[in-house]
């Protein structure tokens, strides 16, 4: 029996004019789990997450958020979600209590007060002041507050953490995870792969409006490269080791030795270096953005 699934789009797309957004966007997230949707800038992350509240209208393509459909019922569908949208607009001249005290309202209040002051107090946040006194550090903070405060069935989020300072990004993780725990699901976007790395079940990569893979963090890091500095007892011939399927050279100092890197699985390097005079053999694993950075270029590569 198919896990039930908090968010399911299928064939998506969505144009401006005539510029095209999303070319046929399928994700499938599972319930209580937390979603990474991975891209830069331009990718088609906000656009998507816009579609899946009914924000904007797709022109093709299946949304369902806890299974229902956006279009036909968007109210029922924004009442189960948390939503922080990527540029967050306020009353300049509400304080950020007030501003906190209308989000409220607006779901019926089913935040209760002593939660949010909860999470007041874990981002030190000052919610006397006027809106317009405050940082754009401070307004992202309301921001996730109102998105987290009524512990919504599914939090969508985008771009969570920009804006803020390390301590407060660090802040806002755990908060995801106790949502997770909670029984939350979580869909966060972002272009930073160490927030993701921290928090994800799930790595949604989309690349110029199309998911070009997803996968889970121990598996994108399993398909990730790995850096082997070989040392040989003498001088050899390299050449069959750099022949080897997902093997090249970065660099060779004076025959004995060399440093490779490798894509995917070792055995066959470490089979075919049984032959060698082997001295000393040392492996490292990149960090995970800079296997993603990796495998974005070579998918980039392979399509185009």
């Amino acid at each position: 029996m198919a896990e039930p699934l908090a968010i399911h789009t299928q064939a998506l797309t969505k144009s401006y004019g005539r510029v095209q957004a999303l070319f046929g966007v399928d994700l499938s997230v599972k319930r209580g789990s937390i979603a990474g949707f991975l891209g830069p800038n331009g990718a088609g992350k906000t656009t998507t997450i816009r579609c899946m509240l009914d924000m904007i209208r797709p022109n093709g393509g299946t949304i369902k958020v806890a299974g229902i459909d956006p279009q036909a019922d968007p109210v029922a569908a924004r009442s189960l979600v948390g939503y922080l949208p990527g540029e967050l607009h306020l009353d300049d001249n509400m304080t950020a209590e007030g501003a906190l005290r209308f989000f409220n309202a607006l779901r019926q209040k089913q935040a209760e007060w002593s939660y949010i002051e909860q999470l007041v107090e874990r981002f030190d946040l000052d919610i006397k002041r006027p809106i317009k006194n405050l940082s754009s550090g401070n307004k992202k903070k309301v921001g996730v507050i109102q998105a987290m405060m009524h512990r919504p069935e599914i939090l969508m989020l985008d771009e969570p953490t920009g804006g803020l300072d390390p301590l407060m990004q660090r802040e806002v993780l755990r908060l995801i995870k106790e949502a997770r725990a909670d029984g939350a699901t979580v869909f966060f976007s972002s272009h930073n792969i160490t927030e993701v790395e921290a928090v994800a079940d799930q790595v949604n990569i989309i690349r110029e409006g199309v998911v070009v893979e997803v996968v889970d963090v121990a598996e994108l890091l399993t398909r990730a490269l790995r850096r082997a500095l070989i040392t040989f007892r003498e001088p050899v011939d390299i050449s069959a080791l750099i022949q080897l399927p997902g093997v090249s050279l970065l660099s060779q100092d004076n025959h004995t030795t060399v440093e490779l890197q490798i894509t995917g699985d070792m055995d066959t390097l470490i089979k075919a270096l049984g032959s060698y005079p082997v001295v000393d053999m040392q492996t490292t694993r990149p960090s995970l953005e800079s296997i993603f950075m990796t495998y974005y270029e070579t998918e980039k590569e392979e399509v185009s």
